[in-house]
């Protein structure tokens, strides 16, 4: 029906145009609907822009197929330090002699002075080892000599980089300065130049999600440690896990990575398999300690071996005493901060969870990364943990709200277990079942909800700042709110740990300020998508989500709205006399509390004096008794 009704005025636009603007009449029709046009042909423009963005549905990739692609494609690589990106197709003409070289990325790092990486992927594991295996070691240091994948290119003599220079370079660079983030600037550009919100959205998630130059230097990072551990280790396997791989990260995000040593993460069940039927057993050496003092001992060691052999890894840190014991590192070679855990299996396969959910619809992450933005410039997450939310927790809201919807676009976690097949069983350690249905043809949800990404946002932050916080808590397990089980202010349930709280940090000021936060942010886009304020005459104005990214004073509600204030702080009911300052007079709006407080000052100076008094009046006693016994000493010793 609203079709033909747009239609029907763009007939009567056409029939309008068609006739004589000099007739009173048409002038008087043309005058008092030109508004009303342009405002529609406005909105038409926005729809068609809309429905242009919007692509066929990818296949969805499984998870352990994703890791197994990227793990590939890190032992067909290689990072090089070069001059500069200039420096390309000498290094291609000399590499090109080892293998095809597939793809090349460059980088910088900006330390004192810029460095230049070059990124080498060739058509096989065999050619990059060969690489790697024909290079020298730099015998102007005094390091321990070390084989890995990140080298550096010598200058050579001007005769040979001539020759060099005459071959024909086959490959391009496919990007130049690969991990060098979007400024915000920059950003607020490219949000400016789009023709509707939901088109914001999705330039906001393309444009600061990891790409993939940066998800293959986290897997060349993962590699680095594999291979270091690898020749007493065989079986050892370093998997990354976190926001690297699941999808959500953005620029510049850190690695997280787990190592095992015993067993593959990925194709256990094979593993045991075999372990089960080989009648050949490997000799152990039997832990004399509790698991976790020595896996503290055996990460001591760990650190100690990245600190002292790795290439580019500097700056280690050891927090052993954690829940989860961990070292910290910085790769310069990479510009990357590095979480590394031994027994962090559940946080691996969480990872895995949120990277299906993200498969399962497209808005997903866009939508979740809009929200991420949006919490970290009204101040509600931290880079550093504390009693805010963190980017996890607002994660977990975005998928509850999208489970519980009337018409879901995501499944609850009891339904992937439920689909669980025997080859997803995977147990921790600790006894932890995570297994969960991993095949999507077998879990065979369809979601039917055809809401727009901007729908979706605005609906995100009306259900919000309506939900309960006080009394209930958000299950993804069940895809609906539950009954608090203790006081903590923000209660979010551990998918696969249900007994933890994953937002026991967040405090009561905090959670009150999501609240506000989500309530303000409903109204700035509510007001935004009845009036539209891009602007018309091509002004890079901010406009649309951009609104959510910045604070509008007159427009939000702030918490001391929601708190009794104090009608008088206690510091100006006493002069301070440590200054020269004249003591601020205070406002007070009712007579009764001024009376008080002038009884209260009057009765506080009394008491004041009278203390001066009684301590100045005990001062002289102890001085005329201490002057007596004094004399009276005196007397005896001449009476000797």
């Amino acid at each position: 029906m609203l079709f033909k009704f747009n239609i029907l005025k763009f007939k009567i636009l056409v029939y309008l145009l068609s006739k004589d603007l000099s007739d009173p009449i048409m002038h008087c029709l043309m005058r008092n609907n030109t508004k009303h046009l342009l405002n529609w042909s406005k909105h038409l423009s926005r729809q068609c822009t809309s429905k242009a963005i919007i692509s066929e549905p990818k296949e969805k990739l499984l998870y352990n197929d994703m890791l197994q692609r990227r793990q590939q494609q890190a032992t067909r690589s290689i990072v090089v330090q070069v001059q500069s990106e200039k420096s390309f197709p000498e290094l291609y003409n000399y590499c090109a002699s080892f293998g095809k070289i597939l793809s090349a990325h460059h980088y910088r790092i900006h330390q004192d002075d810029d460095q230049h990486y070059i990124l080498l992927e060739f058509g096989s594991a065999e050619e990059a080892s060969a690489a790697i295996s024909s290079s020298a070691y730099n015998d102007e240091l005094s390091g321990v000599p070390a084989h890995s994948p990140f080298l550096w290119f010598r200058a050579t003599s001007s005769k040979r980089t001539l020759k060099a220079a005459d071959q024909t370079t086959e490959a391009k660079l496919a990007v130049i300065g690969g991990t060098t983030m979007l400024d915000n600037n920059d950003l607020n550009d490219v949000l400016c130049e789009a023709s509707n919100l939901d088109q914001q959205i999705f330039h906001l998630h393309q444009k600061t999600q990891l790409n993939d130059l940066g998800v293959r230097l986290r897997f060349l990072a993962a590699l680095q440690v594999k291979q270091a551990v690898s020749g007493i280790f065989p079986n050892a396997n370093a998997q990354p896990f976190g926001s690297s791989v699941n999808g959500f990260g953005r620029m510049g995000c850190d690695l997280d990575l787990i190592l095992r040593f015993d067993r593959e993460i990925v194709g256990a069940a094979a593993m045991q398999k075999r372990n089960n039927e080989s009648r050949l057993v490997f000799h152990t050496k039997e832990n004399l300690t509790n698991g976790r003092s020595q896996t503290q001992r055996q990460m001591e060691s760990l650190g100690d071996m990245l600190h002292l052999f790795l290439p580019g890894v500097c700056h280690v840190r050891r927090i052993l005493q954690a829940r989860v014991p961990i070292i910290k590192y910085h790769h310069e070679h990479l510009n990357l901060e590095v979480d590394l855990s031994m027994s962090n299996l559940t946080g691996f396969y969480m990872s895995e969870l949120l990277y299906m959910f993200g498969e399962f619809d497209e808005r997903v992450r866009p939508l979740t990364f809009c929200i991420r933005r949006w919490a970290q410039t009204c101040g509600l997450t931290n880079p550093s943990p504390g009693r805010w939310i963190s980017n996890f927790s607002l994660t977990c809201l975005v998928i509850f709200f999208l489970q519980q919807m009337k018409q879901p676009i995501l499944p609850t976690i009891n339904a992937l277990m439920k689909s669980a097949s025997p080859d997803d069983i995977r147990l921790t350690e600790d006894g932890i079942n995570c297994s969960f249905g991993r095949d999507f043809e077998r879990i065979s949800f369809r979601s039917r909800n055809t809401a727009k990404s901007s729908e979706l946002l605005l609906q995100f932050f009306e259900f919000y700042s309506q939900f309960d916080f006080h009394n209930r808590a958000i299950s993804l397990n069940e895809g609906r709110s539950i009954s608090k089980p203790d006081h903590s202010a923000l209660y979010i349930v551990n998918p696969l740990e249900q007994v933890l709280n994953v937002s026991k940090n967040v405090s009561l000021e905090e959670c009150e300020r999501l609240r506000i936060e989500v309530r303000n942010a409903a109204w700035v886009l509510e007001s935004e998508v009845e009036n539209p304020s891009q602007p018309d005459n091509g002004t890079q104005s901010p406009w649309g989500i951009l609104h959510l990214f910045k604070t509008n004073e007159k427009a939000v509600i702030r918490p001391h709205m929601f708190f009794k204030p104090r009608m008088v702080e206690v510091s100006d009911l006493f002069d301070d006399s440590t200054t020269d300052t004249p003591p601020t007079s205070v406002d007070y709006k009712n007579a009764n509390v001024k009376r008080e407080v002038e009884s209260i000052k009057s009765q506080a100076r009394g008491d004041l004096k009278q203390m001066r008094i009684n301590t100045s009046s005990a001062a002289a006693a102890a001085a005329a008794e201490a002057n007596a016994t004094i004399i009276k000493t005196a007397k005896g010793r001449r009476g000797r």
